[in-house]
């Protein structure tokens, strides 16, 4: 296990801040729309993070968090008539990110977005991402997909997964998506989404099962499908971990859980992140670990500083794990 991070740099000094805060592995992106990204691109990119002493580990492939109206390849998920052309431009895009050495992507199948509600008030006047189900817009439109029944979603994904895994396998990319952020009760804006239980993540990485098939685990939205986070989210750590399906982590807690949170700084949340961390290391996960969703605070640069906190902190963790295990 490492430090990563895939805080998206604002210009070069972002990434020399990376390097001299102690970060040698990143998830970054090339500009642009990721179906155009060529070889040349990929391998341009990656050289220039290199000069800065950065190893690009991972890309984002063009299906990302936000709404399905903002995104690179809507018509996956709503089966629109590109289907089948945004599928087979992701599976060329897996097959140039091999050619440059790149060996995990990052992917979302997401069609409403990650919902929040009004932003709480965090230690020292910060202000924090909530969900709270009693306060949501339980009369929000539904999106270009329409209504997608359990069925249907499942139906969309394995289409997907279908096609694209056996890419992933022949090329040696790992495929790394990202839960639904957060749960939501069947049919909320028209979609109920399969990927936000821990039971619909299992089904999940046994469908089209292969090595190359797995989780970019938010260990945040992870809490946020669980009644009681702070004690059952070390199973499913080991669940996943024990049968190899851990390609990344976001190493990010909640306060409270299942329909009512609010994001927090890693160590002010519920979950025991030093214990997380020992669980991950017990069933052998080897890939990045990095911050997500910081808390808004003040300050000239408030998003880097407040990753820069989180940064020393997974650094300090796996510093005293290390030294125990000497």
């Amino acid at each position: 296990m490492f430090l990563g991070t895939q805080f998206r740099a604002r210009d070069d000094d972002d990434y020399r801040v990376m390097a001299q805060l102690g970060i040698e592995h990143v998830c970054a992106d090339p500009a642009g729309n990721p179906h155009d990204w060529t070889l040349e691109v990929l391998e341009r990119h990656r050289d220039h993070l290199a000069d800065f002493g950065l190893s690009l580990d991972m890309i984002q492939l063009p299906l990302s968090s936000r709404v399905i109206e903002q995104q690179y390849s809507p018509d996956i998920l709503s089966a629109g008539p590109e289907r089948d052309r945004q599928i087979d431009s992701i599976c060329r895009l897996i097959e140039r990110a091999a050619a440059a050495g790149i060996p995990a992507v990052k992917y979302n199948l997401n069609i409403i977005g990650i919902p929040r509600t009004e932003l709480e008030t965090g230690r020292g006047g910060s202000r924090n991402d909530a969900f709270r189900w009693d306060k949501a817009d339980h009369e929000a439109p539904l999106t270009i997909a329409g209504v997608v029944g359990e069925d249907e979603n499942w139906e969309r994904i394995d289409y997907f997964l279908e096609r694209v895994v056996p890419v992933a396998e022949a090329n040696k990319v790992r495929l790394a998506c990202h839960p639904h952020d957060p749960y939501t009760p069947p049919g909320y804006r028209g979609v109920t989404r399969v990927l936000g239980t821990v039971e619909g993540l299992k089904k999940f990485v046994l469908l089209r099962e292969n090595p190359y098939h797995g989780l970019n685990f938010c260990q945040g939205t992870v809490g946020e499908m669980l009644d009681k986070p702070a004690e059952e989210i070390f199973d499913v750590i080991r669940w996943f971990g024990e049968r190899g399906k851990l390609f990344n982590v976001h190493f990010r807690n909640i306060r409270g859980g299942r329909l009512s949170f609010m994001e927090t700084f890693p160590e002010e949340g519920d979950m025991d992140m030093w214990r997380s961390l020992k669980t991950y290391a017990e069933v052998g996960y080897q890939y990045m670990i990095m911050p997500d969703h910081v808390p808004q605070i003040s300050g000239r640069d408030p998003q880097n500083t407040a990753f820069a906190f989180s940064y020393g902190y997974i650094v300090a963790l796996l510093q005293v794990m290390k030294s125990e295990a000497n």
